[in-house]
């Protein structure tokens, strides 16, 4: 009757976790900067109208400035975004000189991102201005620490009360141990948000009190985690407490917690969106349980032979499958956000995924031992077996600390997948007939998300006025069929189609249809390469 009970109330966790996940889908991604105007490094014959930022996904600017040649940064408040791209307003007046662009947005993954660009007017400055580091190693340090308290309180707190609640009774002290591992994840969940504002507009930590700060915190993605994961973390040390809803409490907050990890982040940012949220949901459910087992485990093992006995079957027949879940699913992530293998060895993000592998390893091994060495003898009643199982429980769950530890190293290196993005160059083409010609950039030149754009000229290389101009793409060697993308005109004289999706790499037709009047259409055609 329990394990019926159990098995539905999994069943109805997981399908709940995996509609929320779905509920939140969206097209979300680790933003990187694909093109810049003027671009990086140019030198200009006249100041500019018009600066221009473009992203690889939507983003939300965060903190906008130029720092003119005397070195004095002059905040950009005049600024629109359309979709992909900031436009910003320069100040008037920009004399001769190098100028840095510097700016600051955030993703909706909920990370900042940070970069600039330097352009010239005139004859660039013998001393180029600074743009400053950018980087408080203070505000990075403690962030780390939040984070890893927040995993603390999430793994090793909320799955303890489930697991106590469920599968192992612990009694008082490990009650005690699951809501200090509680209390530390609730409090540093609500002190990431006032460090994720911290991160979001470059300040430093002294400036945690300003009310602007946590605004900016929880106006990111990241704010939904905050709020639904401290919701968690109360109805779990509710649950702890409460003797008749004590059970549907923690199975709330562990499915609760679960999804608020797959809220924001680089893994839940990585598309498809119906496929990647709902494998960070089951990845973070299953360490929970496994994890959150660990302290209840040792303290029956601690009680006595019977308690102890107990304990581990109810272990042993979760664990097996959590970890075959967890394995599954952190193999996808894996695959999605590393993309290349060599990225595992070149990447920052792959080198932190080869520390935590080797960690995993570790905590495999002592999971073996146990498994196959210590749990025949400890579930005979042997007592130095049950000790001995004990510490090597306790092992395992320093294991654990340390693999969260590095994840949460994850918050500052963008995944290889997000760099190939930034790295791909746009291509240009040239197709011009006896009535017309066009300029056309896809940008990043790469399967995926692109942009489109376009300068339609006379064949004496004048501007050319088209009524409507309309993309047509098409692979038939893959079966694709046209797709069309009408563009629409830009204040700078492109014409421009934002959110195109090219699907696959390799060669594909391109065909620009310009309408010049009411009766007449041309039609540019070429092929374009396009990476994977």
């Amino acid at each position: 009757m329990r394990n019926r009970s159990l098995c539905r109330s999994a069943v109805l966790a997981l399908l709940a976790g995996w509609f929320w996940c779905c509920l939140t889908a969206a097209a979300m991604a680790h933003a990187a900067l694909t093109g810049a105007s003027p671009a990086d490094n140019a030198v200009l014959n006249a100041a500019p109208k018009t600066l221009s930022l473009s992203f690889s996904e939507p983003v939300s600017p965060l903190v906008l400035r130029l720092v003119l040649p005397s070195g004095v940064a002059s905040p950009l408040r005049d600024f629109a975004l359309r979709d992909r791209t900031l436009e910003i307003t320069p100040p008037a007046g920009l004399e001769n000189g190098t100028y840095v662009l510097t700016w600051r947005v955030v993703s909706e993954d909920g990370h900042p991102v940070s970069g600039s660009t330097i352009f010239s007017i005139g004859t660039p400055s013998a001393s180029p201005p600074s743009a400053g580091d950018g980087v408080d190693w203070l505000v990075r340090a403690a962030l780390w620490l939040a984070r890893t308290g927040l995993y603390i309180g999430l793994f090793l707190g909320i799955g303890s009360a489930f697991v106590i609640r469920w599968l192992i009774p612990a009694g008082q002290g490990g009650r005690r141990i699951a809501g200090a591992a509680m209390a530390i994840g609730l409090v540093a969940t609500l002190v990431s948000a006032g460090l994720q504002g911290l991160d979001a507009l470059g300040r430093p930590l002294s400036n945690i009190i300003d009310p602007s700060v946590w605004r900016a915190g929880l106006g990111t993605s990241f704010g939904w985690t905050v709020a639904v994961l401290s919701a968690a973390f109360l109805v779990a040390l509710a649950g702890l407490r409460w003797n008749a809803a004590g059970r549907t409490a923690s199975a709330v907050a562990l499915v609760a917690g679960s999804a608020a990890l797959a809220l924001s982040g680089h893994a839940s940012a990585a598309s498809p969106q119906w496929m990647m949220r709902p494998a960070v949901f089951l990845h973070a459910l299953t360490i929970a349980l496994w994890a959150g087992s660990l302290v209840p485990l040792v303290c029956a093992l601690r009680e006595g032979a019977d308690v102890g006995r107990r304990a581990l079957d109810r272990f042993a027949r979760l664990v097996p499958c959590a970890v075959a879940v967890l394995v599954v699913a952190g193999v996808l992530l894996a695959v999605v956000q590393v993309e290349h293998p060599a990225a595992l060895l070149s990447t920052a993000y792959g080198k932190v995924l080869l520390v935590k592998l080797a960690l995993v390893l570790v905590l495999f091994a002592i999971v073996a031992v146990n498994r196959w060495v210590l749990t025949g003898p400890a579930h005979a009643g042997e007592a130095r077996a049950m000790r001995r199982l004990s510490r090597m429980v306790l092992l395992e769950t320093l294991v654990v600390l340390a693999i969260l530890a590095v994840a949460a190293t994850w918050r500052f290196t963008p995944p290889p997948r997000a760099l190939a993005v930034a790295a791909a160059p746009p291509v240009s083409i040239h197709i011009h007939s006896a009535k017309a010609m066009a300029e056309v950039t896809i940008d990043p030149a790469r399967a995926g998300p692109v942009d489109v754009s376009a300068v339609i000229l006379a064949p004496d290389f004048s501007p050319m006025e088209a009524k409507e101009v309309t993309f047509v793409f098409s692979k038939p060697n893959a079966g694709v069929e046209p797709l069309r993308r009408k563009a629409s005109l830009s204040p700078d004289g492109l014409w421009r189609a934002e959110t195109t999706v090219l699907p696959l790499p390799g060669q594909w037709r391109l065909r620009v249809d310009v309408l010049i009047s009411d009766f007449e259409l041309v039609r540019l055609q070429d092929v374009v390469e396009i990476a994977p």
